[in-house]
């Protein structure tokens, strides 16, 4: 279940937090309580971004496959007009 700040996240915006959080899990100097904690919040940003780029994709698929059915429509037109 993602909380209602999570859902307000846009892409870049979780992508730039979850650069962070690996930034500060690889400088080390951080309590095992901390970096848990990152290492959790590091998974919550993680699926954020997953949804904006599944999102997107099925976007891009839908308006390729628009496309394709546009362009085979057309090719059918040619055809019976060149008959």
């Amino acid at each position: 279940m993602t909380s209602k700040v999570e859902e307000a996240l846009g892409y870049e915006q979780a992508r730039d937090e979850l650069i962070e959080v690996v930034r500060r899990l690889e400088a080390g100097g951080t309590t095992l309580e901390e970096s848990l904690a990152l290492w959790e919040r590091g998974e919550e940003l993680a699926k954020v971004c997953r949804r904006w780029l599944d999102g997107a994709r099925a976007r891009l698929d839908a308006a390729l496959a628009e496309e394709a059915e546009a362009e085979a429509e057309a090719a059918q037109e040619d055809r019976e007009d060149a008959s």
